[in-house]
């Protein structure tokens, strides 16, 4: 492709990128707001209480132990190893991001606690601050940011790349079927998490790749003008 091409696909990209950004975080913004006033009205209560029964079916089966083990991925100590081990990874793959992480998962923390303050529901064992999940908020958010990173890394083919990204929403999966399992969330707990989890990480997205990005260019461009020799303005 020439260089002309490259360009114009590049323009294309970042007129496009933005915008799906913006449109994905909206939808899922208005996605939470709708489950939040459906779980506020107990619209949902059919819904959650025969997965409810469901999953007390399920735990007389299997193993309780597993699950307990599985759910502490999403807990604090889990959230502050994975960074950890992130931070290093990014550090080589994109300095920003490894910048960005700590900020991103502290603000997720805050929102978290603003969203279960605001909806102030109960979980099934009757403990408080129930909606959303924080544990799915907050795994949706880091592993998020993982697929959206693997999924537009170039240099790997397509295939490796769509089995990292699986590999990657799997632990979401799992520790979010562990929390109806120990019968510490509703279903629509966990959908509350999912949505607000996607739209606060779509915006930090758009944020980091294109605010940032755009701030930074247009700094060298501004000095690129100047003459040779003359002084910034002051």
């Amino acid at each position: 492709m020439s260089t002309v091409g490259r360009s114009s696909v590049r323009r294309v990209v970042r007129r496009g990128k933005p915008r799906l950004l913006l449109s994905g975080a909206f939808i899922s913004l208005i996605g939470y707001l709708a489950l939040a006033v459906f779980a506020a009205q107990q619209q949902l209560f059919a819904l959650d209480h025969g997965t409810r029964a469901w999953m007390r079916l399920l735990r007389d089966e299997a193993p309780h132990l597993p699950m307990e083990l599985v759910t502490e991925l999403g807990d604090r100590v889990g959230l502050i190893a994975m960074i950890a081990l992130a931070i290093p990874i990014l550090w080589r793959v994109s300095r920003r991001w490894a910048l960005a992480l700590p900020v991103l998962m502290t603000g997720a923390g805050a929102l978290q606690w603003l969203a279960k303050v605001a909806a102030g529901r109960t979980r099934p064992d009757q403990a408080p601050w129930g909606f959303p999940s924080g544990h799915v908020l907050s795994l949706v958010v880091f592993f998020g940011l993982v697929v959206y990173l693997i999924a537009t890394a170039s240099r790997r083919r397509r295939r490796w790349r769509a089995l990292a990204c699986l590999v990657a929403v799997l632990p979401v999966i799992v520790v979010a079927f562990s929390r109806l399992y120990l019968d510490r969330h509703w279903l629509s707990d966990l959908a509350g998490g999912l949505t607000i989890g996607a739209a606060y990480l779509l915006l930090a997205i758009w944020v980091v790749e294109i605010v940032l990005v755009r701030s930074e260019d247009a700094a060298p461009s501004e000095s690129s003008r100047r003459e040779p020799g003359t002084p910034p303005p002051r």
